[in-house]
């Protein structure tokens, strides 16, 4: 067996957050017609964010959540959890998309984290916060010119923000991949999402909420003033109905032509002994990025494991739970990344592999997409920068709804669509390519930069 396969030979592949004893238990289905104020459609991070919201706006109304499934097992129970204050999946991203709306996009960044924290606080939810900052690091040489950058528009624009030279990233993270680095230190961290998602819940049935669970949405039927929501046992007629479907985009047909549903590996350590932990350092406790083309991150947990993810695949059809990620050998080239990034701790052993269905869209940042003459909003496209930013998309989904003419709804990132992405056949392709060159792009250049090189000019940002 090979390093990657002793490692992985014992690890359970389910989600490290919802293996879990603090998990709830779950609220009963909808039998039967009932009717609401406000219907919510998925109860991850932006279905509870936005019961919440609503619900603390106007405690009289009927808000109701319907989650197919169970709250917490979409995306919300199997990111990274890495918080960070951009809504726009990081300032490069914000100047990329948004030049001309960077300050508002910024304020309102600042805004949603402090409501986002306030809120955690003032409901005692114990989501294992952590405030460690976050880190940008580059793995090659040739990285280290667009790092200075990326540094100089965080310091640009007001960020508390350290340029972290190869010596001192070393001594806060030792790694042989790490040549320099950014370590942003405001309103930055890490969270333990699935409890997070579980506190969110608690508080919204604390509102008076309602909350169904193993409830899928059939159908949607237009009644003009209202609209009608068959479930599997059941209906809801609401006047109002946010679409909180993240990658599964389910509420409206055209939704899919703006989000490509991909999929996210993550592994985790079992955890760290004092002594591990002492060979790399990490006291501060960061969340870390690399620069990788096929992106890495990087987190400690309340108990010392190290969560690794960020090798994205694609299956046909935009399945959100493929059979394929159900193979531990999926995981095998992403264990790999890890010894290669923390060579001394091969004698470390993985507890758990999962994937996670990642909302992807061009813009890489939150859109919303108004159907049925405005009575009901899809809000996603998160492209896994959706832990904080969730809220916000929740709030201005809420906004649109509710036609309350806030500035923000003004804003390109509010009234704009991203650019439409081709549907199956021509996606699978397309992405099957591009994957594997983001795989080899770095150790093997030649077809694959060039390929790399013609999606971003399309406008795929990857």
């Amino acid at each position: 067996m090979t390093l990657t396969q002793k490692a992985l030979a014992h690890a359970t592949l389910y989600p490290l957050w919802l293996d879990n004893p603090a998990a709830p238990e779950t609220c009963p289905h909808l039998v039967g017609a009932r009717e609401a104020d406000l219907l919510i459609v998925g109860g991850g991070f932006t279905g509870l964010w936005a019961a919440i919201i609503a619900k603390q706006r106007d405690p009289q109304r009927e808000v109701v959540i319907i989650e197919a499934g169970k709250v917490a097992h979409g995306a919300s129970g199997r990111p990274g959890g890495i918080v960070s204050t951009s809504v726009m999946h990081g300032l490069v991203n914000a100047e990329r998309v948004f030049p001309k709306d960077i300050e508002m996009l910024e304020k309102l960044g600042i805004d949603n984290l402090d409501s986002w924290r306030e809120t955690i606080e003032s409901f005692g939810i114990d989501a294992d916060l952590e405030w460690g900052g976050e880190m940008t690091v580059a793995v090659r040489k040739d990285d280290l010119p667009e790092l200075r950058r990326e540094h100089q528009l965080h310091m640009g624009h007001g960020h508390d923000v350290a340029w972290l030279d190869k010596a001192q990233v070393q001594a806060e993270v030792a790694s042989p991949l790490f040549e320099a680095g950014i370590w942003s230190k405001e309103r930055t961290g890490t969270v333990q999402p699935a409890k997070l998602a579980w506190g969110l819940k608690a508080a919204a049935l604390s509102l008076g909420v309602t909350i169904y669970e193993h409830t899928p949405m059939e159908e949607v039927e237009d009644l003009g003033s209202k609209l009608r929501i068959r479930t599997h046992d059941g209906v809801i007629t609401a006047p109002k109905v946010l679409f909180a479907t993240n990658a599964w985009c389910a509420g409206h047909k055209k939704i899919k032509n703006y989000v490509v549903a991909m999929r996210d590996r993550v592994i985790a350590t079992e955890p760290l002994s004092d002594e591990q932990l002492s060979r790399i350092g990490w006291t501060h406790r960061q969340g870390i990025y690399d620069t990788r083309t096929q992106l890495n991150y990087m987190r400690l947990t309340k108990d010392n494991r190290i969560v690794y993810g960020g090798r994205i695949g694609y299956y046909y059809g935009d399945k959100t739970d493929p059979e394929g990620d159900r193979k531990i050998e999926v995981y095998d080239r992403l264990a790999g990344y890890f010894f290669k990034t923390f060579p001394q701790l091969e004698d470390v052993k993985f507890s758990h592999a999962w994937s996670g269905p990642i909302d992807l869209t061009t813009r890489l940042a939150v859109h919303f997409q108004p159907y049925y003459g405005g009575k009901g909003v899809y809000a996603g496209g998160y492209s896994g920068f959706g832990v904080t930013a969730s809220r916000f998309g929740a709030r201005l989904g809420i906004e649109m709804l509710d036609d309350t003419g806030v500035p923000e709804l003004d804003l390109g990132l509010a009234n704009s669509l991203p650019r439409p992405i081709p549907r199956e056949p021509f996606r699978w392709p397309g992405a099957a390519i591009t994957m594997r060159a983001l795989d080899e792009v770095d150790d093997k250049g030649g077809w694959r930069r060039a390929w790399v090189k013609m999606v971003h000019a399309m406008g795929f940002p990857l």
